[in-house]
């Protein structure tokens, strides 16, 4: 049984592998980078360690949205310490040498879903969106759009 971290940005909702993040935070102090790739958001300082925040949404096609008291940051753990766990099962996706986190709109609840019950995205999502995306689960709540982080950070 696998478990998924549920966030939202806008109306839908998405989530993350929970053995993918390192923490969740409400650090909204976030430091615009110059000349940065418009989903690049910034950077935040977390314990004294530098983090690149990517505007989750932007990156997936949407709107950039202001900040509100609901927005939060997924930091996700590095390649080093999903090393482990890679080691485990090679099937495991890659992130980032460096911490970087995802800006979403809202934060949701832990799901947890069977492998099994894992469908690829519908023919109908936009192309730009499509390649970001690794599957759906049907929930009591909605369908849950589940990310492939190693796309959202490395694809095009």
């Amino acid at each position: 049984m696998n478990q998924y971290a549920t966030f939202r940005l806008g109306d839908r909702l998405f989530g993350l592998d929970l053995m993918m993040i390192r923490e969740i935070n409400r650090i909204l102090d976030i430091t615009p980078v110059p000349h940065a790739k418009p989903f690049i958001r910034g950077l935040i300082n977390l314990r004294g360690q530098i983090v690149t925040i990517l505007d989750l949404g932007v990156r997936l096609g949407l709107a950039r949205q202001e900040l509100a008291e609901t927005s939060h940051n997924i930091i996700l753990k590095t390649n080093a310490e999903l090393a482990g766990a890679r080691a485990a099962d090679a099937s495991q996706p890659s992130t980032a040498t460096d911490l970087v986190g995802f800006l979403v709109d809202a934060i949701g609840d832990v799901v947890e879903a069977d492998a099994g019950t894992i469908e690829p995205p519908s023919a109908n999502v936009s192309e730009t969106e499509g390649g970001f995306l690794s599957g759906v689960i049907k929930t009591d709540v909605g369908l849950l759009v589940l990310l492939d982080i190693h796309e959202v950070l490395h694809g095009g």
